[in-house]
């Protein structure tokens, strides 16, 4: 009895019947953005605990992997503050989206598409912005210069 099908039914469509849309990208990224950073910022916070609480050296091996000696981030400091800020901001767009949908606007068919696209360009907007204002006072401070060396007088 389970392998029989009712002919007089539809089948049910699949990912191949649908076409690819920026609504559907932007619904699949709010749950990935969601979950990475939760999955992420646990991991980074549990291991900045734990570090802090193991010790100066296991603090400075944190500190060692995300920051260079000035105290500002490394590639991998960049990369991962980047991708977490990109994260946030994709996810809070994406949850103004929804606001709006849930309260009944923004169901049109280009409306809703001009909405998923401006989620992803305010997101990216945003991050730049404010990586830019992070970054900023390194890109306008004066190179460092090596302090002279005092000569002892008798």
């Amino acid at each position: 009895m389970a392998t029989a099908r009712n002919t007089d039914r539809p089948l049910s469509p699949h990912l191949q019947v649908w076409k690819w849309g920026p609504h559907m990208l932007v619904s699949i990224l709010h749950r990935v953005t969601g979950s990475g950073m939760a999955t992420v910022g646990a991991a980074i916070f549990l291991w900045w605990l734990g570090a802090l609480a193991a010790g100066e050296t296991a603090y400075a091996g944190f500190l060692d992997l995300l920051t260079v000696e000035s105290g500002a981030p490394n590639i991998a400091g960049y990369i991962l503050g980047i991708g977490l800020t990109l994260s946030f901001f994709q996810h809070m767009m994406t949850g103004i989206r929804h606001f709006f949908l849930d309260a009944g606007a923004g169901y049109e068919l280009e409306t809703n598409k001009r909405f998923a696209v401006l989620t992803m360009v305010v997101s990216v907007l945003l991050t730049a912005a404010l990586w830019g204002y992070i970054t900023y006072g390194d890109l306008i401070a004066p190179a460092a210069t090596p302090a002279p060396i005092a000569v002892e007088k008798k």
